[in-house]
């Protein structure tokens, strides 16, 4: 319950004259249920009105599609919804309340006191290299829920607030693996966003039969999850999560509470991705690969950050994962001092390979490009503060934004912490760097 401070009164009286302060102390004294009962009212007036979203997802593996059902219920509902959904993925939209379909929004208006959108959606998700980063087969479904549940733009009133729930309907001996907690046995989850009015699940899931592996390290909840009888080393990675998590942690206090870290092999890409307090890895992927970077690092590097770029700034978002995948590494005592200058001298070769950082989408020679500039920028910002501050300042600023990323920002941010602009980020030296031989 909200309560009311009379120091709040206070507060406002001294905004006024001294005389209206005066009155303001007399009615205070003499009518104290007066100033309760205006502390009521305005807790009233202020409490949110919650209405219930309850997502039901069914699984049918035999015809590789979640039958997906969206319940709304309450006094007062969202006045519409509109999904950005996948055409090819997102059919056989069906809802109470009006609906219109086009074939990449869905436009749904429901109607208090309960309305019902249900579709399926493909879980099949196939690259151009012929692997896939979402796969539903006759044991086991790996994919993000973003995928599952479209992003969506709600209308509603501003003191609107949804309460959300997923519940997984499964074969038999199938469980989930979720970066979620559980509401009432475990495949009923508590889905919730504070920052957002409306929840909605996102991130990776594994549902099938699995092998989890589990353990809370450096404060955070952290689950190893993969298909059984899969070649997946879940202890190895839980391991080598305990020396190396905690490096991470003291950089970003942004990690969340809870963390999944999902792997399978083929057909599935050889490859990382991250998403909101999760990550996928192959599990033919290495710990630490022969030039001492690590995807597995790299990409909890992406979920404890939750950045993205503009459509010049990716090689910041990309370049700050590989940069702290290798710091962290020397850090935790993975990597001697003597591997570590010869990986960034390796990744100083690769970078003179390309001629631009400013890129839609960085990789490669980008990346390492990139990664040139963060070492440059750390020691800039170690010299001009007499070591009291570093990049990693900069980084854990950008990461508690949780924000789109440019390059005017990084300066900023950079600015801010070095006590004046660093010549190592200036527009004119990042598109004339020239890396040390």
């Amino acid at each position: 319950m909200a309560r009311c401070d009379r120091r709040n009164v206070g507060y406002t009286a001294h905004t006024t004259t001294a005389a209206a302060h005066q009155r303001l102390m007399f009615t205070v004294l003499r009518f104290p249920g007066l100033v309760a009962l205006a502390c009521t009212f305005n807790t009233v007036q202020a409490a949110p009105v919650t209405y219930e979203v309850h997502y039901r997802a069914e699984v049918h593996p035999d015809t590789g599609r979640i039958h997906m059902e969206l319940q709304l219920s309450g006094e007062q509902l969202p006045r519409q919804l509109e999904f950005g959904i996948d055409p090819h993925r997102h059919k056989s939209f069906a809802a109470t309340g009006r609906i219109a379909v086009t074939d990449k929004l869905i436009t749904w208006e429901p109607q208090a006191p309960a309305s019902r959108l249900s579709y399926d959606f493909i879980v099949n998700h196939e690259r151009s290299s012929g692997s896939f980063d979402a796969l539903l087969n006759k044991d086991w479904a790996l994919f993000r829920a973003d995928d599952m549940v479209p992003r969506v733009s709600v209308t509603a009133r501003r003191k609107l607030r949804s309460h959300a729930t997923l519940e997984f309907i499964l074969p038999p001996g199938w469980t989930a693996a979720t970066a979620y907690p559980t509401a009432a046995g475990e495949q009923h989850l508590l889905i919730s966003d504070p920052q957002r009015h409306f929840d909605r699940p996102v991130g990776w899931m594994l549902l099938g039969k699995l092998g989890k592996r589990s353990e809370i390290i450096a404060g955070v909840q952290t689950i190893v999850a993969a298909p059984a009888g899969d070649s997946a080393r879940r202890q190895d990675i839980l391991s080598f999560l305990n020396w190396n998590l905690p490096h991470l942690a003291g950089i970003f206090p942004t990690l969340p509470q809870r963390l999944l870290v999902t792997t399978a092999g083929d057909p599935m890409w050889r490859g990382g991705l991250s998403g909101p307090a999760s990550l996928f890895i192959h599990s033919g992927r290495p710990l630490v690969s022969e030039n001492r970077t690590s995807t597995l690092l790299h990409e909890l590097v992406h979920v404890a950050m939750g950045i993205r770029g503009d459509e010049e700034s990716d090689w910041i978002v990309e370049g700050l994962a590989e940069y702290y995948s290798i710091e962290t590494l020397r850090r935790s005592g993975g990597i001697g001092q003597q591997r570590y200058d010869e990986a960034m001298r390796r990744l100083g070769e690769w970078a003179r390979r390309t001629p631009n950082l400013f890129k839609a989408s960085s990789s490669g020679a980008t990346t390492a490009r990139a990664v040139m500039v963060f070492k440059a920028a750390d020691a800039e910002i170690r010299h001009l503060t007499g070591g009291r501050a570093s990049l990693d300042d900069v980084a854990r600023a950008l990461a508690a934004q949780h924000e789109e990323v440019t390059l005017e920002l990084l300066q900023t941010q950079a600015q801010k912490v070095a006590g004046q602009p660093l010549k190592s980020l200036e527009r004119e030296a990042l598109q004339n760097m020239r890396t040390e031989r």
